[in-house]
């Protein structure tokens, strides 16, 4: 029997597009912090932001809407979901477009989810490095996904961007919800026991994690290099950024390595059944093939942060992408299937 490759890719490509970039990210993030890109605003349908900020929203808005290729561009992915991909998405947006309560909840429901997504993509690189080192994939896969949101949600609970992440509840004031108007400054108010509760917490897990992989490895657990490089990267990147926030750019670091891995991993997974159903155009399906991926994902990402969010229906569709795409890919990527 041939033994598995460790990388799912290949080295030169997941070093470049899974392994590397939270360094990369943070490395990117400190020099242009301070610059004209980070600095200087621009006017875009009445609100304040900067280059950096529109190039980073692209990005964002880019990689959650490639989660189509892979949901409903693969013909066995979709067969198996179909009401999950058609009806659901349908219902939501009339649900958003339709009521004022509605379209605060989604956008409250997002902010949040978004970090506890952001957390499971990790896991998710993590457990496929583990099972690509000869374990089985439920071998320790309970400790890896809290670990990972340990990793990626302490930081923000216990450190600087915890308001940033809490103030979108004050957009429920336009409909008289005050009860959730008054968390933010709640928040702030016990942000120190928070602080301590994530650090005593935090130890306290991180010991059980190790004896626990310690009596793994005792057990006939083999250690994955790629997977401890990983995490290891991922988590001090997220605690100096979401913790600290030194360069002000923990936003833009973030989502800027979150969102790469995310459209490398589909490139890299959906290609293939992309240029099949581009066949038609011959042999120039294979120059379409990337043009099509990368080309209609970017168009989207642009459309999609410079839009006017007064167009109420087109704004209900980029929450509707969002929420679809943290629900989906809790279903469509896993070790335990197939298609991985």
């Amino acid at each position: 029997m041939t033994p598995r490759s460790p990388f799912l890719v290949s080295p030169a490509y997941d070093w470049a597009f899974f392994l590397l970039p939270p360094l990369a990210a943070l490395v990117l993030g400190v020099l242009l912090s301070g610059t004209a890109l980070s600095e200087e605003t621009v006017l875009v349908n009445g609100h304040e932001t900067t280059a950096l900020g529109i190039a980073i929203g692209m990005l964002i808005h880019a990689h959650l809407v490639a989660v189509v290729f892979r949901s409903h561009g693969n013909p066995r992915v979709f067969a198996q979901y179909p009401l999950r991909f058609v009806a659901v998405p349908i219902l939501l947006w009339i649900v958003i477009a339709g009521s004022t309560w509605a379209a605060i909840t989604a956008t409250v429901v997002a902010t949040f989810w978004d970090v506890w997504h952001s957390g499971a993509q990790t896991f998710g690189f993590a457990r496929i490095y583990d099972r690509n080192a000869g374990n089985p994939p439920d071998a320790g896969r309970r400790l890896d996904y809290w670990l990972n949101q340990l990793l990626y949600a302490g930081p923000i609970l216990a450190g600087a961007t915890l308001l940033p992440h809490v103030d979108v509840l004050g957009d429920y004031e336009a409909v008289g919800a005050t009860f959730f108007t008054r968390i933010p400054a709640e928040a702030e108010g016990h942000q120190r026991w928070l602080t301590w509760g994530v650090l005593g917490g935090g130890a306290a897990f991180i010991a059980v994690y190790v004896l626990a992989n310690v009596r793994l490895w005792r057990a006939g657990y083999r250690v994955s290099p790629l997977k401890v490089y990983l995490l290891a990267t991922t988590g001090l990147c997220s605690i100096y950024t979401w913790g600290f926030n030194t360069w002000g750019q923990a936003f833009f670091i973030m989502n800027f390595f979150h969102g790469v891995q995310y459209l490398a991993l589909v490139w890299a997974m959906e290609k293939k059944s992309l240029a099949e159903r581009l066949g038609r155009f011959g042999r120039r399906a294979a120059t379409l093939t990337p043009i099509v991926f990368f080309g209609s994902v970017a168009c989207y990402g642009a459309g999609a942060e410079l839009l006017d969010p007064s167009l109420t229906s087109l704004w209900a569709l980029t929450m509707v992408v969002s929420l679809m795409h943290f629900w989906w890919d809790g279903f469509i990527w896993s070790v335990r299937k197939k298609e991985i």
